[in-house]
């Protein structure tokens, strides 16, 4: 079984290493005509039936995760109705490896009336869908992986990579970014990251710890209990920002000097400590902390005066990395 298995997955690599020497000038011209459509605000609708319509759906939903505005049109609700759905300066991307699926055959007058482009992804260049598109992309295989040559295996593994491919160029053409994709996944890890600001996670007002020169350590770990925090920040009189003092800080003063609970905690104060902006990202934030091997940051506001802490321990409690 396992030699089966195996044999499967390498037909699929052979086809999907087919399918990069095929690409030429035409993948070039599609992703040119799609970032046009979507310059004008135009969308993307992708038509298919059976796996190629299951691929369809898998292949919108990327481009929309990307920001490319793209619609699934079922062709067979398409003639009852649904054909409003194409408007002029739309693009129909339409998959069907023979090329003479009946159903979206039967949509291609229709469509044909519309100022679109349309673009086909097929195993048959020379079909009948081929010979009718702006565009084609050939998705032919050797043969399927299925033993009997029959099901939807290799040619629907080099259709969805076919998607893939277009949706990827297509995004770095129309330069989006990871900021943009953010805003389409706000719910995910990569969302949290990107569009959390190190204000809205940091330990502020009552959650945070603050003393001044004249403290002593006693009072500054007093402080850091109360609010369960591991660091402690050392203000000047006019609530400039001194320094930052660490339950890292005491242990090792602690090491070194033993009792130090009645001196002054500027004396063992880690001065102009590393800060982060308010406004920054999170992710920022977290980068800092990886890179110069910290726990705590300072937050500043845009005059660089204090404003709260964040640790390692508030990014891992929300999940941004």
């Amino acid at each position: 079984m396992l030699a089966k298995a195996q044999t499967v997955i390498r037909i699929e690599i052979e086809a999907l290493e087919a399918l990069i020497g095929r690409l030429d000038g035409g993948f070039a011209t599609a992703v040119a005509r799609l970032k046009e459509v979507l310059d004008g605000r135009g969308k993307i609708v992708v038509v298919g039936v059976g796996k190629s319509g299951n691929i369809g759906h898998k292949v919108a939903a990327t481009l929309n995760s990307t920001g490319a505005t793209s619609v699934v049109l079922n062709p067979q609700n398409a003639l009852h109705g649904d054909l409003g759905m194409i408007s002029d300066g739309d693009a129909v991307l339409a998959l069907s490896y023979s090329g003479e699926t009946p159903e979206v055959l039967g949509l291609l007058p229709f469509i044909k009336r519309a100022e679109v482009v349309l673009i086909s992804l097929t195993g048959q260049p020379d079909s009948s869908l081929g010979r009718l598109s702006d565009v084609v992309l050939d998705t032919s295989v050797p043969r399927e992986a299925c033993p009997l040559n029959l099901a939807p295996t290799s040619s629907s593994t080099a259709m969805l990579a076919m998607g893939d491919a277009l949706a990827m160029v297509l995004l770095e053409a129309r330069g989006f970014t990871e900021q943009d994709f953010a805003r389409y996944h706000p719910g995910g890890t990569l969302g949290r990251s990107l569009l959390t600001r190190v204000g809205d996670i940091m330990r502020h007002d009552a959650g945070l710890a603050t003393v001044g020169l004249t403290a002593t350590v006693s009072a500054a770990l007093a402080g850091m209990s109360e609010v369960r925090a591991g660091a402690c920040l050392i203000l000047t009189e006019d609530g400039a920002l001194a320094g930052i003092f660490t339950h890292g800080d005491f242990s090792r003063a602690f090491q070194r000097d033993g009792n130090i609970g009645a001196r002054l905690v500027s004396e063992f104060m880690t001065p102009n400590p590393i800060t982060v902006n308010a406004g920054a990202l999170a992710a920022e934030a977290v980068k800092m902390i990886g890179s110069k091997r910290i726990d705590d940051v300072v937050v500043v506001n845009e005059e660089g005066r204090p404003v709260g802490l964040v640790d390692a321990q508030d990014f891992a409690r929300l999940k941004i990395v």
